[in-house]
């Protein structure tokens, strides 16, 4: 067996584990890039009427086509790739905050902060997620703000789970009795050792849940309970070429693939840092 040989196994076996991060990672940089600056890439206007252009098929000239306003949808889809990175942050920011604290809390403490807690979350799994943000969002009014607080409403509770639960189980290991015997303060104990240790779950569940969170947005966004019209977002586009299915189906397909390349995006990132976090435990 030869040096070369050698080395090729060994970079093999150290990048194999974690293709699927490196994989996710890339796509999702991309993504963003697009989000950041989607003017640079995108060819048209996604506002601008073009009555001469009027559902045209995939060509040269619209490599997506174009919608029943004579807009190019690949441009539309580029632009709306900002607002659904924007929701999967804004949607996933606070809950996973505001539940870090509370499942920290009440994983430390326990008692009757603990129960309160342990009865709220039976209220919340009682109920499908997608019908709860459904009917907040219908009381508050149709938009992406809206949006935001009726999922933040809901979704901290299963980030303060995770959280809750992790704590318990750092609170009794060696490292967290040392600490109590050199005099840490409870605080010091609970943010400066505890946490760190029991925030790796909920951040993999991050990755995934913003995937979630973009298929939710999407939907919200089909139903006119999202994002509105004129707004190009991934969801609205295919609300928009639903009725044209037949004649103009590039409308709603490639937003469709769009959403499909996002989520395996953030789920490859979150499988890949489960893998990396599972083996350095």
């Amino acid at each position: 067996m030869t040096f070369a040989t050698l080395t090729a196994g060994t970079i093999g076996r150290a990048i194999a584990p974690r293709w699927t991060l490196v994989v996710g990672a890339t796509m999702l940089g991309l993504l963003i890039l697009i989000a950041i600056a989607p003017g640079v890439v995108s060819p048209y206007d996604p506002l601008a009427f073009d009555y001469k252009a009027i559902m045209q098929p995939p060509s040269a000239a619209h490599w997506f086509g174009t919608d029943n306003f004579g807009r190019d949808v690949l441009s539309r889809t580029i632009w709306a790739t900002r607002i659904d990175i924007q929701i999967a942050i804004f949607s996933t920011l606070f809950p996973l905050v505001f539940g870090t604290i509370v499942g920290t809390l009440t994983g430390y403490y326990g008692g009757w902060l603990d129960a309160i807690f342990g009865r709220l979350v039976d209220l919340v799994i009682t109920f499908p997620f997608l019908v709860i943000v459904i009917a907040i969002v219908a009381v508050l009014g149709p938009g992406l703000l809206n949006m935001y607080i009726a999922v933040s409403a809901i979704g901290w509770v299963f980030y303060a789970q995770l959280i809750r639960a992790e704590i318990r189980v750092q609170k009794q290991s060696d490292y967290a009795a040392a600490a109590r015997v050199l005099g840490y303060g409870e605080m010091r104990l609970i943010f400066r050792h505890l946490l760190p240790n029991a925030i790796t779950p909920a951040i993999v569940y991050l990755m995934t849940d913003m995937a979630l969170a973009i298929l939710l947005g999407s939907s919200l966004g089909y139903l006119g309970l999202g994002a509105q019209p004129p707004t190009a977002e991934w969801g609205v586009i295919i609300a928009e070429g639903k009725n044209f299915m037949s004649t103009a189906w590039w409308i709603s397909v490639f937003p469709g693939i769009a959403i499909v390349v996002a989520g395996v995006s953030f789920s490859m990132v979150g499988d890949g840092l489960a893998d990396l976090f599972r083996r350095r435990r």
